[in-house]
């Protein structure tokens, strides 16, 4: 005759049972990081150096923007946070994406952290008359080096140097806790972002490219290291 008491009987397994399903809710608390650069701009048409000059964006890249913002609501995303530069082609971006995913009254943070590389001196220039100015080799390595800035400008370093510590301090917070994130921002200061989650080296992340109004999307777990990236 068993004398154990029903609870003394099944209270081993039910704990099991109790810390498993804790195990596999903190397992599957990732967040969701959806990085965007803006749609194609007035000055990339024009192959122009852009950096923190505010021009708006064409046609085309009204439609990328459109576009993925129509992609993500058939994902089936739903951010919680939003946030862009103060860079007005990366915010008509993310207004449009809002737009298309019918999100209306939510608050958005603009930050200058997040804002393109500063390209000084370059800024203006069309990239065919800096290559005649300054040379095609020197032009070569102010745009694809890691750490050598143009007259008056950022590197890529220099632009990481304040986009990763802003993204650490303000977002990835919200990240580990599984919110979801959608960020608009620039090809340089989200290459700096690829660059921190995906562990790339420099050579790594001046080889990618981001194009204009794709979305990059990442699961971030609780460690704040990256679990998989995602495709639409």
């Amino acid at each position: 005759t068993c004398s154990a008491s029903p609870t003394e009987f099944f209270a081993p397994s039910l704990q099991g049972l109790h810390e498993t399903q804790i195990q596999g809710t903190k397992k599957n608390m990732s967040g969701t990081l959806i990085l965007v650069r803006h749609g194609q701009s007035e000055w990339n048409l024009k192959n122009l150096f852009t950096g923190w000059r505010n021009p708006g964006l064409t046609e085309k890249g009204i439609e990328e923007a459109r576009a993925t913002g129509k992609g993500l609501k058939a994902a089936g995303i739903e951010p919680d946070f939003y946030y862009t530069s103060a860079l007005r082609r990366a915010q008509h971006t993310l207004d449009l994406m809002l737009e298309e995913m019918g999100i209306d009254n939510v608050t958005i943070t603009r930050n200058i952290a997040l804002n393109e590389r500063d390209y000084g001196d370059l800024a203006g220039l069309n990239k065919d008359d800096a290559r005649e100015k300054w040379g095609e080799e020197q032009v070569h390595v102010w745009r694809r080096s890691f750490d050598v800035p143009p007259p008056g400008g950022e590197s890529l370093k220099d632009t990481a140097a304040r986009t990763l510590p802003y993204y650490e301090g303000e977002i990835l917070p919200l990240l580990k806790s599984g919110k979801t994130v959608l960020v608009a921002a620039h090809g340089n200061s989200l290459r700096a972002l690829v660059m921190a989650i995906e562990g790339l080296t420099p050579d790594e992340i001046l080889a990618r490219e981001i194009g204009t109004g794709e979305p990059t999307i990442y699961k971030i777990g609780p460690d704040g290291k990256l679990v998989e990236r995602v495709t639409l």
